[in-house]
This record gives C-alpha cells, sequence and structure tokens, in this order.
C-alpha cells in the first residue's frame, strides 16, 4: 500500500508548457526567425569562401593567438576533414556552437556579475544552475521540439540553455575572486560601483571567465551533436545518420571532425583567456619586436 500521494510534475509541466504554446506563440516566432537568421547567415558565411581558403584563414586565427605549432596542427586536421568530405556539415556545426555561445554568454556574463554581487541573488542563481546543468541533455530536446518544430531552432534552444550554467558559474567565481583589496583602493579613490568592475574585478577575472567560456563552448558542441536527432544540421546530424543505418565509417568520420572542430575551438578560447601564456603566438612575437625597438630607440 502506497502511503505518499503521487505527486503530478510531469503534468504540471506539460501543462505549463502548453500554455506557454497557446499564448506565447508569436514570442516563439521571433525567437526563430532570429536564430535562422544568425545561424544561416554565419554557416553561409563559413562556406562562401573555399575550403582552403578557409582553413588558411583559421590556421592564421590560431598562429594570432596561439601558437605556429596549432597553426599547422589546425591545417592538417582541417585538410583531413576536407579529404572525409565532411566540411560544409563541420561548417554547420561551427556556426550552431558559436551562436549558441554567443548568446550564453550574453547571458551568462550579466547573470554571473549580479549573482557576485548580491547575495541573494546567488542563492537563488545556484540551485537554478544545479538544475539545469544535471538535467540530462536529452530532456531539453522535448520543449525545444514542442516550441519550435524540428530543425536548427530547436537545437539552438536546447544548447544554450544546456551551455548556460559554467559561463554564470565561472564568472561569478571570477567577481568574488578579486582580491578585497584591490576593490577597497578603488573606492578609496572614489571609484563608483560601475568603474570598480569595468576597471578592475572586470579585468581580473578576465582568465576565469574565459574558462567559463571555454565551457560553455565544450557543452555547447556536445549538445550541438545531439540536436542532431531533431534536425539540426552538422556533425551531429551525421552521427544520428550512422547510428540509424550502422554505417560505421560515416559514424568514424563524423566522430572524428567532431573532435577536431572541439579540439580547435578549446584552444583558440583558451589562449584567448591567458594570452600572455603563449609566448609563440603571433600577437606575443610584434609585442616583442615592439619592445626591443623601443628599448633600441632609448
Amino acid at each position: 500500500m502506497n502511503f505518499i500521494p503521487r505527486i503530478p510534475i510531469g503534468e504540471w509541466a506539460e501543462s505549463g508548457i502548453d500554455w506557454l504554446t497557446d499564448n506565447v506563440a508569436g514570442l516563439f516566432d521571433v525567437i526563430s526567425a532570429i536564430f535562422n537568421f544568425l545561424v544561416g547567415n554565419l554557416t553561409y558565411g563559413l562556406t562562401a569562401l573555399e575550403p582552403l581558403v578557409m582553413i588558411v584563414i583559421l590556421a592564421l586565427i590560431a598562429w594570432v593567438v596561439r601558437s605556429w605549432q596549432l597553426a599547422i596542427g589546425t591545417a592538417i586536421t582541417f585538410l583531413i576533414v576536407l579529404s572525409m568530405e565532411q566540411w560544409v556539415h563541420m561548417m554547420e556545426t561551427m556556426a550552431l556552437v558559436l551562436v549558441a555561445t554567443v548568446v550564453a554568454v550574453v547571458i551568462a556574463v550579466p547573470v554571473g556579475i549580479l549573482a557576485a554581487s548580491n547575495r541573494a541573488v546567488s542563492s537563488v542563481v545556484r540551485p537554478i544552475m544545479d538544475f539545469m546543468q544535471t538535467m540530462p541533455a536529452f530532456v531539453y530536446l522535448i520543449p525545444a521540439v514542442t516550441f519550435f518544430s524540428i530543425g536548427v531552432v530547436p537545437g539552438m534552444v536546447a544548447t544554450i540553455i544546456f551551455a548556460l550554467p559554467p559561463g554564470v558559474r565561472m564568472t561569478e567565481l571570477g567577481i568574488r575572486q578579486v582580491d578585497g583589496e584591490t576593490v577597497e583602493a578603488g573606492e578609496a579613490f572614489g571609484a563608483s560601483s560601475w568603474q570598480i568592475l569595468r576597471g578592475i574585478q572586470l579585468p581580473l577575472a578576465v582568465p576565469t571567465i574565459m574558462a567559463g567560456v571555454n565551457q560553455v563552448i565544450m557543452l555547447a558542441l556536445s549538445m550541438g551533436v545531439i540536436a542532431g536527432m531533431i534536425g539540426a544540421p552538422g556533425l551531429g546530424k551525421e552521427v544520428v545518420s550512422a547510428i540509424s543505418s550502422l554505417d560505421l565509417a560515416l559514424g568514424v568520420e563524423a566522430g572524428l571532425g567532431v573532435v577536431i572542430l572541439a579540439v580547435y575551438l578549446d584552444r583558440i578560447t583558451a589562449a584567448l583567456g591567458d594570452s600572455a601564456t603563449y609566448t609563440k603566438s603571433a600577437l606575443a612575437l610584434v609585442q616583442k619586436a615592439r619592445a626591443r625597438r623601443a628599448t633600441g630607440a632609448l
């Protein structure tokens, strides 16, 4: 005999989603139009150039922000993707991940700053982030498809929700880790809260925030692959196709493309967060040359 009555949480959630579908359809249409525009145009931009030209550009970016070794590795691995005929699919995945990351970061950084400056907000935000981060990724696909049908938009929405928590957490952590004496020194000089945030806390928290951005990108990439189950274009769709047809060769090629893209984005964002560490980057070499000229002029 069951002494505990059943709580119909699932039915309540379904009723809430049905109400939103019936009453906020216009908002969902606007969101769908915006995401289709952003992802569609970025995908067009990434695929409009010849693949070899795009590979050179991506390799140069790797050299500028990190090292010539990463540039060579980028060129070789992306040529492998091109030889596997997965280039367009990788660019589609990159477009989805980049747009989702930008949207997630635009939301996460202000929320993290607010949580760092207000204990009450932090106490509310943390359990919400726990819920979002521990909920199985596949669950996000259900309401996303309900609101936006199938395609790239529900994949984008599910990806943003799934990838958002690390950005909020690391932003809050970065702001809280700023030395209190440094903040007090700014206050002693009469700086306002906004000036302290902009001139002291955010610059010092950049490495931690960029670590959060790195995690957001990795989670967005993993969810972007899962979103292939609901029709999102890219490598994820290829993986789903390989699973459904037991095509091992296609699965290996699409999976390798995901790995190559993940490594590239990981290395680039890590370098942006701590540029002083990478002394072999083109930027570091230019700065050294300028410093030598300045020293010689003196």
